[in-house]
């Protein structure tokens, strides 16, 4: 997971603030790091991933909200995943 490429692309793709876009690609890395993703979905977690999967969520959500909403989805479908959530409030 190439961090410093995740934050770009969530800032252009998703007109983030760049502060709501750090705190997301690093939770992202930690995600990649655990390696939780490939397990579940035998494949790695990449920018490409990540991007499709928030671009999926409803158009009037911000980042943060966007980030959240996938890990529910993954934390329903396969669980291990709330803990790489972010507090909309801490960003």
């Amino acid at each position: 997971m190439d961090r410093d490429r995740l934050e770009t692309r969530l800032v252009e793709r998703f007109d983030a603030v760049p502060r709501a876009a750090r705190v997301v690609a690093r939770q992202a890395t930690d995600l990649d790091d655990a390696g939780r993703y490939e397990r579940d979905f035998d494949a790695p977690l990449t920018v490409e991933i990540v991007v499709a999967n928030l671009a999926d969520a409803p158009d009037e959500w911000d980042l943060v909200e966007r980030w959240n909403w996938w890990l529910g989805a993954l934390e329903l479908s396969h669980g291990g995943y709330s803990q790489f959530g972010v507090r909309h409030g801490g960003v």
